[in-house]
Order: C-alpha cells, then sequence, then structure tokens
C-alpha cells in the first residue's frame, strides 16, 4: 500500500505572493500562523506576508537545529495552526520539520529557486551524517516569480543544477532495481528525469524564464511525493554532495555541489558526461573544484566517502579506492 501524499493547491507567477491570504482562506487555514524566515527572506517576502496574516513572526538563525526547536516552542507556547515558510531550502525545510512534529499543516513560500526542497516531503537534516527525514507534503506553495527573479542568480544556476542531478538520481534507482531488487516506480522515475531534460533543453532560456526551473523543481518534489522517498531524485550525486557538506563545509551552494557529481556519476554509469557538464556551464553553475572554491583534496576526499552518506544503492556501491576516485575526477576534469 502506498500513502502518496502532494500539495492541495500550487500557484507560480509574478506576484503570486499577493494571492496568500485569500487562497489559505479557501483552504481553510484559518487561526494562528507562524511565518518562519532567515534575516534576509524575512525583508524579501517574510515581513509582508507576515503582515497580511495577523501572523506571528520567527526569524531564524544560523543553526537549523536551534532554530527548529525556538519554532516548535513558540508553535506550542502560542497555539499556533499553520507554519508559514518563507525563504530558501533550510528555512523551507525547517517549516517542514516543525509542523510534521507538531501535527499541523504548513505551507511552502520560496524566495529562491536554488533546490527541488519547495514541493518535497522530505528534509535534509544536517550532522555528522545527514539524513532525509520523511514529513509532509505543504499545504500549498506560493512561488512568485518576480520574487524568485530578483533573488542572486547563483541561486537560480544552483536550482538547475539540482534539477539536472535528477538525470543520474533516476540512472541510480534503476542500478538499484536492476542488481538489488529494490522498488522502482515508473511514474516517479518518468516525471523525476522529464524536469532533468527540460531544464537542460532550456537551459539558454531559464535566466529569462525562471518559471521553467520552479515549475520544473515542483515536479520533482511531487516525484518524491509518489516514490514515498527521495529516490527519484536523490542518487550518489547528492552523496557526494552531502560528503562535501562534512569536508569542506560552507564552500558552495547543494545545487552545485549536486551539479559536479552528477558529472562524475554520468561518467561512471557510462552516459554523456560531457552534454551535463556543457549544460551547466551554459547556465553558468561549476563544473570543476576550483568553480566550488575547493581544492582537489576535497572532491577526491568526498568521492572515497560518498557511499557512507546514507543507507542508498547507488553506482557508487561499496566505494572508491583513492587511486579510483582520483582518476574520475581527472577524466570529467572536475580536477
Amino acid at each position: 500500500m502506498k500513502d502518496i501524499e502532494l500539495p492541495m493547491r500550487v500557484i507560480v507567477g509574478d506576484g503570486a505572493i499577493d494571492k496568500t491570504k485569500s487562497l489559505f482562506t479557501e483552504l481553510g487555514l484559518k487561526g494562528k500562523s507562524l511565518v518562519l524566515s532567515d534575516g534576509n527572506t524575512y525583508q524579501v517576502a517574510g515581513e509582508k506576508i507576515a503582515a497580511d496574516l495577523g501572523s506571528e513572526s520567527l526569524v531564524l538563525g544560523d543553526s537549523m537545529g536551534e532554530g527548529i526547536e525556538s519554532a516548535i516552542r513558540e508553535i506550542k507556547k502560542t497555539g499556533i495552526d499553520f507554519v508559514v515558510g518563507v525563504g530558501g531550502g533550510s528555512v523551507i525545510d525547517s517549516a517542514k520539520v516543525c509542523a510534521f512534529k507538531t501535527g499541523i499543516p504548513y505551507a511552502s513560500i520560496p524566495t529562491s529557486a536554488a533546490h527541488d526542497g519547495i514541493t518535497s516531503p522530505q528534509a535534509s537534516i544536517p550532522g555528522d551524517k545527514p539524513v532525509s527525514m520523511r514529513v509532509h507534503s505543504p499545504l500549498a506553495i506560493i512561488a512568485d516569480t518576480e520574487v524568485i527573479r530578483k533573488a542572486p542568480y547563483r541561486l537560480l544556476a544552483s536550482g538547475c543544477a539540482d534539477s539536472v542531478s535528477n538525470y543520474t538520481a533516476v540512472l541510480d534507482w534503476e542500478l538499484a532495481k536492476k542488481e538489488i531488487g529494490e522498488y522502482y516506480g515508473d511514474y516517479a522515475a518518468s516525471l523525476s528525469m522529464m524536469s532533468a531534460k527540460i531544464v537542460m533543453k532550456n537551459a539558454r532560456k531559464i535566466r529569462d524564464d525562471v518559471s521553467i526551473l520552479v515549475e520544473a523543481l515542483i515536479s520533482s518534489g511531487v516525484a518524491m511525493g509518489i516514490a514515498g522517498s527521495s529516490r527519484p531524485c536523490s542518487g550518489a550525486e547528492h552523496q557526494f554532495s552531502h560528503a562535501m557538506d562534512l569536508l569542506c563545509p560552507g564552500s558552495s551552494l547543494h545545487g552545485e555541489q549536486c551539479g559536479v557529481g552528477t558529472i562524475m556519476m554520468a561518467y561512471l554509469h557510462g552516459s554523456d558526461w560531457e552534454k551535463i557538464r556543457d549544460v551547466l556551464q551554459v547556465i553558468g553553475a561549476p563544473t570543476t573544484a576550483k568553480d566550488l572554491g575547493v581544492d582537489d583534496k576535497c572532491i577526491i576526499e568526498a568521492l572515497m566517502k560518498a557511499h557512507e552518506i546514507r543507507d542508498r544503492y547507488s553506482i557508487l556501491r561499496d566505494g572508491l579506492s583513492r587511486m579510483e576516485a582520483m582518476d574520475l575526477a581527472e577524466k570529467t576534469r572536475v580536477i
């Protein structure tokens, strides 16, 4: 038996946040609300949304764990009825976890399109061994393309790279089905792969039409909702990214790391890694260690450690030796 959970409403377009209050009323979201944002996204959209809703606000700091604990205390103390995450990936993931742990609904209002956490019923929890926590899908998503377009272009390029990384995630899922008999969902895999291919096909258009990427990222989240896990959109390239977070934290963005990981994992799969690299270059996303702001050692160590991140079967299988990792990174010109 599968329990597929998807958003009830999605609004994408310029000025979408102006419809927040009326949409919440339509969906029956009543009572006290808590708007979660960070220092930047509070100024961009959080303050306006809180004012429109007459909502409580909480500006999160750098520590995701402390922010979640603080928000949960506020929810319980003041009797909050629903949460609104306004921001990027960590803010929205924080809203997901808070809503899940307190048993209330939440809405997702992204201020950038840096990765596919907008829709997904998964939250990435950092730590010594990062985990993907199954939560609930947002009741609603409001993606204001005017707001997202104003975000730094680097965030948009990162989101494109995260979407392109679906390509190798699906290849890994197919491999797991073939080699260890893992459950594989054709529909979820097809939706995820389609999102990657649409972004790749429209690489030159996305700077001018961010809705292409936003819709692809939302579709990726839907694929995860259908699959019941992050499997359609997270494979060895994500393991590599999480390993980088541990070994050289703060050096680059999640989507950027996944994009570089995708180049190398496509090579291991015998797929067209050069096409992926070329698309990322057109987008303006990193394709080398230098672009990521790290030294060659970080890339090699992350490749060697990646298979230990999460209990997930991938093209890395039992891991790479130092020589294999170096050879892979050199052949794909990442180092």
